[in-house]
C-alpha cells in the first residue's frame, strides 16, 4: 500500500487525533509552528524539507520544515504553519489538507515549536523565497523509514544528558529540532504499520 493513500492518511488522522498531546507553554518562549508537508510523488509518499538560507536570523543554512513565528494576527497554530508556508515557499492554505498535530517540542533558541501534519497536491507550482529559502528537499518516506539512515548519540549540554537523532539523505543531515519532530512522526507511521 502506498503510505500516501487515503488509507494511510485516515488512519494517520485517527492516531493523531485519539492521542493526547503534549502541550508545552512556558510564558519567557515565543511560539512557533511548522508544516511537515506530505505528498504523494511518482507514486512514492515524500516530505518536503527546506534548507534555511544564510539571510535569516535563526538556525542559518539547517534543514528544516517550512513555518516560523507566531504572529498577531494568526487565528491559531495552524494558521502560523500555513501562513509561513506560503512565504516561504509559495504553498496556498486551500490547497493543504490538515491531517492533525503532532507534540510540542522545545528549541534550543527558545522557541516553542508546534508542528502541523499536512497533505498537499503535487506536482506543485512552488514560489521559494529566495531570502528565507536556499534549497527546496524532497525526500521519500520509504527513505526515512529505514533504519540505516538514522543514528542518534548522546552529548552533554549545560551539564545535562540529551540524546540527538539524524537522518541522512544525500549531503543533506536533518539534525536538531527538525530531526526530533520527524522522529516522532515516523514513530507514529511505524505504530500505524503494525496495526
Amino acid at each position: 500500500m502506498n503510505p500516501c493513500e487515503q488509507h494511510f492518511i485516515d488512519q494517520l488522522r485517527h492516531i493523531l487525533s485519539s492521542r493526547k498531546r503534549r502541550v508545552i507553554d512556558h510564558p519567557p518562549f515565543s511560539h512557533a509552528a511548522v508544516l511537515v508537508p506530505l505528498y504523494q510523488k511518482e507514486s512514492r509518499c515524500h516530505l518536503l524539507f527546506t534548507k534555511r538560507s544564510d539571510q535569516v536570523k535563526y538556525h542559518k543554512g539547517e534543514i528544516s520544515f517550512p513555518g516560523g513565528m507566531v504572529d498577531e494576527e494568526d487565528r491559531e497554530l495552524i494558521h502560523t504553519a500555513l501562513r509561513e508556508a506560503h512565504e516561504e515557499i509559495g504553498l496556498k492554505e486551500n490547497d493543504v489538507q490538515i491531517i492533525g498535530l503532532l507534540d510540542d517540542i522545545v528549541t534550543i533558541t527558545e522557541f516553542i515549536v508546534t508542528p502541523i501534519v499536512g497533505l498537499f497536491p503535487y506536482p506543485y507550482p512552488f514560489r521559494v523565497s529566495e531570502v528565507e529559502i536556499a534549497e527546496l528537499i524532497e525526500v521519500p518516506l520509504s527513505f526515512l523509514l529505514t533504519r540505516e539512515n538514522f543514528t542518534e548519540h548522546e552529548i552533554t549540554r549545560m551539564g545535562r544528558r540529551e540524546i540527538v537523532y539524524a537522518y541522512q539523505y544525500r549531503e543533506h543531515t536533518i539534525w536538531g529540532a527538525t530531526a526530533r519532530i520527524l522522529k516522532q512522526f515516523l514513530d507514529l507511521v511505524h505504530f500505524q504499520r503494525k496495526m
